[in-house]
């Protein structure tokens, strides 16, 4: 399996106990969606190796509990530490036409309803008070945009362009 044909799902955080179970931040919008995970890739030593579910426990804010087959003490759960989880791109739901996933809109234009095309997604930080959509234009300027619920108006995938209505003047800020 390569990076390229999979999404970042998160890291191994922490140890959770001593019998092999570690705690994993997942990088996503809805952690119970991965309540039924049987198998992720961790990345190790720029190579993503298969490892197997045996039981999930969702914790609070974006934190699971895992126990990986074949990972049994504290040191084998050690070694995981601070490494990067993957899945296949296969296993993410399609959505609809208003909404995205973080890694897909990188790279698309980004043309605005009063102010036109006004650069492409550079980043997306994700800040627990408001995300924020980071558009680099011609000019090499950048111009940050909060994501809020009515923002993006559509997604076109085939012409990767990502369709918003920006809050009056805010993009005149940085321009």
């Amino acid at each position: 399996m390569n990076i390229k044909d999979c999404f970042y799902l998160g890291t191994v955080a922490k140890l959770h106990g001593f019998k092999g179970e570690v705690s994993l931040f997942l990088d996503v919008s809805n952690p119970q969606d991965y309540q039924q995970l049987e198998s992720v890739f961790i990345e190790i030593d720029g190579k993503l190796v298969p490892f197997f579910v045996e039981h999930v426990k969702i914790k609070n804010k974006g934190f699971i509990t895992v126990k990986f087959q074949d990972v049994h003490t504290e040191a084998d759960a050690k070694s995981l530490l601070k490494k990067s989880l993957y899945l296949p791109l296969e296993l993410l739901r399609e959505l609809d036409e208003k909404s995205f996933y973080d890694h897909e809109i990188l790279g698309y234009e980004v043309i605005d309803s009063s102010s036109g095309n006004i650069g492409k997604v550079s980043d997306i930080m994700d800040l627990k008070s408001n995300p924020l959509l980071v558009i680099t234009n011609k000019d090499n300027k950048e111009i940050l945009i909060p994501i809020f619920e009515g923002l993006v108006q559509k997604v076109n995938r085939k012409t990767k362009s990502l369709f918003i209505t920006a809050p009056g003047g805010l993009i005149d800020l940085y321009l």
